[in-house]
């Protein structure tokens, strides 16, 4: 079972310079290309396959610090389900 602690999140967030926020102007590009993809272009592939880009622009508009504090939700949260599974099998 790999649990990831929140300590151990916060120190890789403080040491992890490359992780930052965009920028309102650059925000705003990301969510103009996710909202209106060039036709052809992989955002226009992804948007024709069904992925939910308005799933992508909540997340871009998230810190890094927020986006990873989510992250480790979701996966304390699939450690809960695993472990119920685990039990129901047994």
């Amino acid at each position: 079972m790999i649990s990831v602690s929140r300590p151990f999140l916060d120190t890789i967030l403080g040491v992890v310079p490359v992780l930052s926020e965009l920028s309102a102007s650059r925000l705003s590009v990301a969510e103009e290309r996710l909202r209106h993809p060039r036709p052809g272009s992989q955002i226009a592939a992804a948007k024709q396959f069904g992925v939910d880009l308005t799933l992508l622009i909540e997340n871009l508009r998230l810190s890094p610090a927020e986006r990873a504090s989510r992250m480790h939700d979701v996966i304390v949260a699939m450690e809960h389900v695993r472990g119920a599974a685990r039990r129901y099998r047994e």
